[in-house]
């Protein structure tokens, strides 16, 4: 890590922010005094994300800026990190733990270092860490029961998959990593090399359907976090990512994520939304 860096800080923004991605995040549903602290998570993640998704900076020197931000939101050292000062200023505020956030940490680190996954039960692990602390934050923000978790869970778990097919291409191309389970390529006659190329190929396919397959198994568990949720708002919110999320899953079944990246719409933000108002009493 250069001096510079290590005094000044060592974030890495990308210039992606929270309309880049496929959910609302703390959009006005949130109640507005907890949106601000929602955002603080989502910087934190957001730049421990760019850090490790970085086409320019060797595994070593990822760890150690990520180490660094674990330090500064952990109160270990006060500069370095402009968003974990941010955001251990929020969790003092809330009494939230800061462990959701370190969690994300684990799998940046292992983002910084680690290219393929073995198995559909690798990348669940990984997005134990890379996924699913996202929910547990902000329902631990609303004080939300533990009830809502294991829907969470599913929830965020769906997206993450759903996100590493948008991007499988591009992924490759940029930084070799690959989330597609290494076991699934081969039992569907497929290859990573397949990736690389112009469009999907009849094994790729394969290999996508059984990752949606999936992924609707966690769509389908995740409506029970609209269903547990006793914020009125939130309840909409979820329910909202929940339409969301099966609505990107069947956009994946129809288009190739590998000739281009495969995203929702504005008709598909509204169905959405409309779908959404069932879980208000």
């Amino acid at each position: 890590m250069s001096a510079s860096a290590t005094l000044e800080s060592v974030e890495h923004w990308s210039g992606k922010d929270r309309g880049d991605e496929n959910f609302p995040v703390g959009s006005a549903l949130i109640r507005r005094d907890l949106r601000r602290h929602v955002h603080a998570f989502y910087a934190f993640a957001r730049n421990a994300d760019d850090i490790a998704d970085s086409p320019d900076l060797t595994p070593e020197d990822k760890v150690a800026r990520l180490d660094t931000m674990e330090a500064v939101l952990l109160a270990r050292r006060e500069e370095g990190s402009p968003s974990g000062l941010r955001l251990r200023a929020s969790l003092a505020e809330t009494g939230v733990t800061p462990r959701h956030a370190c969690d994300l940490l684990v799998a940046f680190r292992q983002d910084a270092t680690k290219r393929r996954y073995a198995s559909w039960e690798e990348l669940y692990e990984y997005c134990r860490f890379s996924a699913m602390p996202v929910g547990r934050h902000v329902l631990d923000l609303h004080r939300e029961a533990a009830a809502t978790h294991p829907p969470s869970d599913a929830l965020c778990t769906a997206l993450q998959v759903l996100n590493h097919l948008q991007d499988c291409a591009a992924d490759l191309k940029t930084l070799d990593r690959c989330y597609l389970p290494l076991d699934l390529l081969a039992e569907h006659g497929s290859s990573i090399e397949e990736v690389r190329g112009p469009a999907e190929t009849p094994g790729l396919r394969r290999v996508l359907t059984a990752l949606l397959d999936r992924v609707d198994g966690l769509n389908r568990a995740a409506p029970g976090l609209p269903r547990r949720t006793r914020s009125r708002r939130l309840r909409l919110e979820t329910a909202i990512i929940c339409a969301l999320s099966r609505r990107l899953a069947a956009r994946l079944r129809r288009g190739d994520p590998i000739a281009t990246r495969v995203k929702l719409t504005k008709s598909d933000v509204v169905a959405s939304v409309v779908a959404a108002l069932r879980f208000l009493p």
